[in-house]
């Protein structure tokens, strides 16, 4: 449902000078929790707000000649907030989840008696179809068709969402989908991407207002 637009008629550029700044979502009541947040439309926790507006701190800095965020409020918010003036890209939502929507991990693996990962063993149909890994990363890489050439004119910046920002980080470095794993990323942090010596590379990851104990759950 969100292959609709055409490839540009130009190839991706190479080696652009902006960076990529990404912006997780500040904190919900579902990422607080550990929920599998996917297509629900859930709005910010009070501390979801404050750590959106600390996000528009870290960036404030910079100058953007492309903003895009998810359609969810979680995002837009987290836009608006952050001081952030953003066109919506229906592209930048959220894995869908399917039957594992609002589930925790530790409730899916009770259930399945092994340790099930969404990057690992995937999800099942549910109220919504569901998508695979490579799904995800397929909506990543149309994504990116369109911030690379915006980064030939400035710094970039994308307000999404946890899982997906990881997936569509391993599709900028050039790397399988699944190593979106192996990045975890808190609620209302900054990563800064870019091109360093003609290879795409992480400038920054999950930069926030502290540092994090334990890894993001989802």
């Amino acid at each position: 449902m969100f292959m609709n637009e055409p490839l540009p008629s130009h190839p991706a550029p190479d080696n652009p000078s902006g960076k990529l700044i990404l912006l997780r979502h500040g904190e919900t009541e579902w990422s607080k929790e550990g929920k599998h947040t996917g297509l629900t439309d859930v709005p910010l926790t009070d501390r979801g707000e404050e750590l959106a507006r600390g996000a528009g701190r870290l960036v404030a800095g910079y100058d953007f000649s492309l903003v895009l965020t998810s359609p969810l409020q979680r995002a837009r918010r987290t836009a608006e907030l952050a001081g952030l003036q953003a066109d919506v890209d229906p592209l930048l939502v959220e894995w869908d989840y399917g039957g594992y929507e609002g589930r925790t991990t530790r409730d899916i693996r009770s259930e399945l008696g092994y340790n099930w990962s969404a990057f690992t063993h995937g999800v099942i149909r549910g109220n919504t179809p569901g998508e695979t890994v490579e799904e995800v990363a397929a909506r990543a890489s149309r994504v990116l068709t369109r911030v690379l050439p915006a980064m030939e004119e400035g710094n970039v910046a994308l307000i999404a969402h946890g899982h997906f920002l990881r997936i569509l980080t391993a599709v900028f470095l050039r790397m399988a989908p699944r190593f979106g794993a192996q990045i975890t990323l808190d609620a209302g942090s900054v990563s800064v991407l870019s091109f360093y010596r003609e290879q795409p590379a992480i400038v920054s990851w999950n930069y926030g207002a502290e540092l994090p104990l334990v890894p993001s759950e989802s």
